[in-house]
C-alpha cells in the first residue's frame, strides 16, 4: 500500500510506499539541509521527486548503500541535468566539493549518480529533470524536426508550438510554460 509522505518542510511525497517512507526519509533528511544551504529550492524539489522515483522502484535501489551516498547521487544526477558544476551558472559548485560536503568520496557520488541517471532517464533532453527556472535556457529541450530539419521549437508558429507540446516533444507551448 502506498501512503502520502509530508516532509519536514511539508512537500508531499505522494508516491513512496509504507514499506520505504523510512528510508526516503533518511535519505530526504541529507538532501533537504544540503539544498538550503548550497542550491535552491528548485533544486530540492527535483531531488525529492527524484528520491520519490527510486523509492516506488519495485526493489527498490535505495535499500542498499548508505543515505549519504544516494543522497550525493540524486543531488550529483540532478546538478549534472542542470549543469551545477559549470562555473559560468548562477549556482554553481565543484563536484568534489558536493561529494565532500556529504561524506563521500567524488567517484562514488559519479557512480551512484550514473546508476539513477539510468534509473530515471536523467539527461539534458528529458525536461522533467530541468530546472524550471531554466527550461527556457535550454536548447536541447526545444529541438525538433520539421521537414527532416532539426530546429528549435520556439521559432515555430504557436500553432505549431502547441502541438509539438501536445506531442510531448517540448516541454511547454507559449503562455503554458513554468514561466507562464
Amino acid at each position: 500500500m502506498i501512503f502520502p509522505v509530508v516532509d519536514s518542510t511539508g512537500v508531499m511525497a505522494m508516491g513512496v510506499p509504507k514499506a520505504m517512507r523510512g528510508k526516503y526519509d533518511e535519505i530526504a533528511a541529507i538532501i533537504e539541509p544540503f539544498c538550503g544551504e548550497h542550491l535552491d529550492g528548485e533544486y530540492r524539489e527535483l531531488c525529492l521527486r527524484a528520491l520519490e522515483k527510486l523509492c516506488r522502484k519495485r526493489s527498490s535501489p535505495v535499500l542498499s548503500r548508505r543515505p549519504g551516498t544516494w543522497a550525493a547521487g540524486i543531488i550529483y544526477a540532478i546538478g549534472q541535468a542542470n549543469w551545477l558544476f559549470d562555473k559560468d551558472q548562477p549556482i554553481h559548485m565543484a563536484a568534489g566539493e558536493l561529494a565532500d560536503s556529504l561524506g563521500v568520496s567524488k567517484s562514488t557520488a559519479s557512480s551512484t549518480a550514473a546508476e539513477i541517471r539510468k534509473w530515471l532517464k536523467i539527461d539534458h533532453f528529458n525536461s522533467e529533470w530541468v530546472l524550471p527556472s531554466r527550461m527556457d535556457d535550454n536548447p536541447l529541450l526545444w529541438l525538433v524536426e520539421v521537414d527532416g530539419f532539426v530546429v528549435d521549437a520556439r521559432s515555430l508558429p504557436p500553432e505549431l508550438q502547441a502541438e509539438r507540446a501536445r506531442q510531448g516533444l517540448i516541454p511547454y507551448a507559449p503562455g503554458e510554460g513554468p514561466q507562464a
